[in-house]
């Protein structure tokens, strides 16, 4: 059984549910993202927010898998202050529902004086309220942007317990770890890691407190990136117990901390005559 624990749903079909299901996915998280062009209104988001945290779940149940919800606007639309400002004003509610079980994802894209911004005033928002808080770090420029986003979570004061630093690679994993926070790690077949980068960083640094997950959006991307990767570690010989922390355990226990996770891994997918009609 596996929590697939960073997923874009939106952006996948009903063949990828039905797909993730036969595979042993039973849970997944939708963080908000972009949506391949910066939205013009305020309202655009909300809209956004309420598809992801009532009709997503829906979809996703009908096949066999609980959907929650992370909630936030993202650092690819904080250049426009005004706009950024109303969403924040505004995030208050779909935080609130019973589908969102953290604020995320939030953080770096380019590593602007805006980004920054929206990234403190967010990470406030979800320490106020004591709730996890998904941390993007950058394609770009990656160990910088590493090293400011873990320099603003610590002077934010918020526990480690509630944070996930998530898109590490070699080059930043090490620094993430120090930080005590939830690390995560992002499999593309093309971009970011691959099985066997993962397994490598797992047999060097193991599996306390490490997140894997394959983000699937719009790009090429994978939703059984987490099948491919227990394979890997099953061929690396990593053991079972490391396996069940990377792909259940981990995830599980960060996704605790909100009131709003008490996910049901015995849904079963209906006929989709059922659905149709």
């Amino acid at each position: 059984m596996i929590i697939e624990p960073h997923i874009h749903m939106y952006s996948r079909t009903t063949d990828d549910y039905v797909a993730m299901y036969q595979a042993g996915i039973r849970a997944c998280v939708e963080p908000s993202f972009w949506m391949g062009c910066n939205r013009r209104y305020a309202g655009t988001f909300f809209d956004y927010f309420n598809l992801i945290l009532e009709f997503e779940t829906i979809r996703a149940r009908r096949f066999g898998i609980d959907h929650f919800c992370a909630v936030s606007l993202n650092p690819k639309e904080t250049e426009d202050l005004a706009l950024a400002s109303e969403v924040m004003d505004g995030l208050s509610p779909y935080l609130d529902h019973p589908r969102c079980v953290a604020l995320g994802e939030i953080g770096f894209n380019a590593i602007t004086i805006n980004e920054e911004k929206a990234f403190v005033r967010q990470l406030h928002i979800a320490h106020e309220r004591r709730i996890p808080v998904i941390v993007h770090l950058p394609h770009v420029d990656k160990l910088r942007g590493t090293r400011r986003t873990l320099d603003i979570v610590k002077a934010e004061g918020i526990s480690p317990d509630l944070v996930v630093i998530d898109h590490n690679t070699e080059e930043t994993i090490a620094l993430s770890r120090a930080s005590g926070c939830y690390c995560g790690m992002t499999v593309y077949p093309i971009s970011k890691l691959n099985p066997e980068r993962v397994s490598a960083i797992i047999r060097q640094y193991g599996s306390e407190r490490m997140i894997v997950n394959g983000s699937a959006d719009w790009g090429v991307s994978d939703p059984l990136s987490l099948i491919k990767v227990v394979s890997q570690l099953r061929q690396d010989h990593v053991p079972e117990a490391d396996i069940q922390r990377l792909t259940f355990d981990n995830a599980k226990a960060f996704y605790s901390h909100s009131p709003h996770w008490k996910p049901n891994f015995t849904i079963q997918p209906l006929d989709p005559r059922e659905f149709q009609r």
